[in-house]
């Protein structure tokens, strides 16, 4: 009941994420305009954060994963059947905005239930539920077209996946009476900003509104926060730079296609072990090798275009960038959960996360500018600068506001 909804709705949105900008030139769309209609899922996700926090705090985590779950097929239903763009285009928004409020319900859930002395490892298999829907999605659709012959049976896919959510949450065991709250310390961000670290007990706050907490928790967001942005940032250029990089070394999309597929399988591989690292040794133990190995991989590779040996280096790289990005799996919901207080998490989960969509969504659109200014190398190698800076915050800050783990 915790992982599996998170597993369907992950697996109906991967399956259709590759097909909108089909849909969108199925409807008149050119190129850019397709590709604008496909970011409106992201625009949607980036919106629905803060919402779905102030709603996961009035009416807790299951109904706001069956609202989502509802609002999904109404989504999915506004696809099959948009009789224009603009309509294809707020049924995309929507489809994010619900993805947003359904992570945000299953992190706040994971946040208040999970003891600490494991919660890296199962926030870690959190994030390779969504991993393995983005992995596995697009195999699905390819399936389901080459049977059905349509490109819409992937909506009818998605809408599947997302009924049989919405009964499981509905009428399946509720795991929020089942698992009682861990009413304990989660970490020094419900301290005023003094930046001691918490190790007694804390006191009981009331509940404040969305915008009252960005305010009172500005402290950890404008220095974690800004670290983590940078952490997003980096991942989300990896999918963007690794194709275009294949494209401008003049590679067949064969070749293209099974370089990025090796390097997203090495990142699907290693989605349990930042969760062990981060549990045993610390937090900075995972996110260090992670922006490290990612800043060093975009550097390298923004030297290498014009080597004889590019294609190599190439491979390489995308691999070394799969590794980090792998043993950065589950970081950023580990962060937060940790960085939460403990009765009323939703609200600073949903400014959290805000910022960490931000810096994923704005890096796919700084690397397309710097490439059309200059070259995709200067873009490539400022995603490098990105991730060491984003390392040093991490190595700056998280002393001062996490603890250390303790030991058995």
């Amino acid at each position: 009941m915790v992982y599996i909804p998170t597993v369907l709705f992950a697996l109906g949105e991967g399956a259709v994420i590759p097909l909108i900008p089909v849909f969108a030139t199925e409807l008149g769309a050119d190129v850019p305009l397709a590709a604008l209609v496909a970011a409106m899922l992201v625009v949607g996700q980036l919106c629905g954060n803060l919402p779905a926090g102030w709603l996961v705090t009035k009416i807790g985590e299951r109904l706001t994963m069956v609202y989502a779950g509802l609002a999904a097929i109404l989504a999915g239903v506004g696809m099959l059947w948009a009789p224009s763009l603009g309509w294809l285009t707020a049924a995309v928004f929507l489809l994010g905005f619900c993805a947003a409020s359904f992570g945000l319900a299953r992190h706040a859930f994971m946040t208040t239930r999970v003891p600490i002395r494991f919660r890296a490892r199962m926030l870690s298999l959190l994030g390779g539920c969504f991993r393995f829907g983005v992995f596995v999605g697009p195999f699905v659709a390819a399936g389901l077209i080459q049977l059905t012959r349509t490109e819409h049976s992937t909506v009818w896919f998605l809408l599947g996946c997302v009924a049989v959510l919405v009964v499981l949450v509905l009428f399946g065991p509720d795991p929020e009476r089942t698992m009682p709250a861990l009413l304990k310390p989660t970490g020094a961000a419900i301290a005023e900003d003094t930046g001691e670290v918490v190790t007694g007990s804390i006191p009981v706050r009331d509940q404040r509104g969305v915008f009252r907490t960005m305010w009172f928790y500005r402290g950890v967001l404008s220095r974690l926060g800004i670290s983590a942005a940078c952490l997003s940032a980096v991942r989300s250029a990896r999918q963007v730079v690794l194709p275009l990089w294949g494209v401008s070394l003049g590679l067949d999309a064969t070749t293209i296609a099974l370089v990025v597929g090796v390097s997203g399988a090495i990142d699907f591989a290693l989605f349990y072990a930042s969760g062990q690292v981060m549990d045993r040794f610390g937090r900075i133990w995972a996110a260090m090798p992670a922006l490290l190995l990612m800043g060093l991989g975009f550097t390298a590779l923004s030297f290498t275009h014009d080597l004889d040996s590019a294609l190599l280096w190439y491979g390489l790289l995308a691999a070394v960038l799969g590794v980090g990005n792998g043993l950065s799996s589950g970081i950023l919901l580990t962060f937060g959960a940790d960085l939460a207080p403990e009765r009323d998490p939703a609200t600073f989960l949903g400014s959290w996360r805000t910022l960490t969509d931000a810096g994923g969504a704005l890096a796919p659109v700084l690397v397309s500018a710097i490439t059309a200014a200059a070259t995709l190398s200067l873009a490539t190698g400022l995603m490098g600068v990105v991730a060491l800076v984003g390392a040093a915050g991490f190595l700056r800050w998280t002393p001062r506001y996490l603890p250390r783990p303790e030991r058995d």
